[in-house]
């Protein structure tokens, strides 16, 4: 079975890239930023990320990164629902949690 890369939510490098990856439900995280967290979460600074800053290869290099996470994403909520269904939970019940209605939930998620 071939095992997936997992890319960092907020900085994209891989998990070969960095010493550490931190997995949740859908999202994972590196040891570099959790250290960078750590830092601001400890100054009154605040910082704020701008796509259009970065250059266009370094766009074009995001783009395979934020589609394995959309990936990841869209396979943890199929896991939800799966796991919902397997304890009864009604169709119309998930709909409304996804503000759509139980045809559209079935649809998707069948």
């Amino acid at each position: 079975m071939k095992t997936k890369k997992l890319y960092c939510s907020f900085c994209r490098k891989d998990s070969t890239d960095v010493s550490h990856m931190l997995g949740g439900p859908g999202v994972n995280i590196c040891g570099e930023c959790v250290t960078r967290c750590n830092d601001i979460l400890a100054s009154s600074e605040t910082l704020a990320f701008d796509w259009t800053e970065l250059s266009d290869e370094a766009l074009l290099r995001a783009m395979a990164s934020s589609s394995a996470m959309v990936d990841q994403a869209r396979e943890t909520l199929q896991r939800h629902v799966d796991l919902l269904r397997e304890r009864g939970i009604s169709w119309a019940a998930i709909g409304e949690e996804l503000g759509v209605s139980r045809q559209a939930a079935w649809e998707r998620f069948t």
